[in-house]
């Protein structure tokens, strides 16, 4: 059966993040710094070849794309753009520290949200939801190898809501130009929405510690023998 990989890749070191700023929305550039670290990684390790690249609207993707993938005109979907975080955009942990809806915001939950900002619940839906797109989309139209350029809070949340292994948000935190490789099978995505973490982008193969915990793809699988089972329709 064809399978189908996606390459979730972080964008490069951008502007503002040295400092620790929360960026979001606020369309900032690649740093010169962020530029030649990401050169220097392309030299030292191997990154995957694509036939398609699919990125965030804002600029730090873009370069990174055209850095990663130069022959390659990148499509562009809105919703890969990063966490709205509202009046706390551009601000640092530091500077917050002594307000209210800050301290609110960090204790976290599916309501939380920066003020004029996104809650946790709308940001992980409409991420969920235009990945979901990508992949009919992909499968429909048989384009097995596809790279998505986009920003650390998107491509954690893909991996917690759609990877197996199924971890917590925080376990798939992701340097800036790296990410992981998904493969899909579409008999398992019909089923589960689920798609299987198979490498680390651009570093090295996930270590399997116990060959009992590998999933064995020739035996009918149970949604319910997964945690965190997601359907994009049923988001808060």
């Amino acid at each position: 059966m064809k399978t189908f990989k996606i390459h979730l890749i972080r964008h490069a070191l951008s502007e503002g993040s040295n400092e620790g700023q929360y960026i979001g929305h606020t369309d900032v550039s690649l740093t010169e710094e962020g530029k030649k670290q990401l050169r220097d990684m392309m030299e030292q390790y191997e990154y995957p070849v694509v036939s398609a690249v699919m990125t965030s609207p804002l600029n730090r993707c873009l370069e990174t794309a055209k850095i990663l993938y130069p022959n390659l005109q990148p499509m562009i979907f809105d919703n890969l753009i990063e966490y709205d975080f509202g009046e706390f955009e551009g601000m640092t942990a530091d500077e917050l520290k002594n307000e209210k809806e800050f301290a609110e915001w960090l204790a976290g939950g599916p309501d939380a949200e920066a003020p004029f900002g996104e809650s946790n619940a709308r940001f992980a839906k409409r991420v969920c939801m235009c990945f979901n797109d990508i992949v009919e989309g992909i499968i429909k139209a048989g384009v097995d190898n596809v790279a998505i350029i986009t920003h650390g809070g998107v491509i954690m949340t893909i991996m917690q809501y759609f990877a197996l292994p199924e971890a917590s948000m925080h376990e798939w935190l992701t340097p800036n130009g790296c990410g992981y490789t998904l493969n899909v099978m579409p008999s398992i995505w019909a089923q589960m929405k689920k798609a299987e973490a198979i490498a680390q982008i651009p570093l090295k193969p996930f270590e399997e510690e116990n060959d009992d915990d590998k999933i064995n793809w020739d035996e009918p699988l149970n949604p319910d023998d997964f945690i965190g089972f997601y359907n994009p329709e049923n988001a808060n």
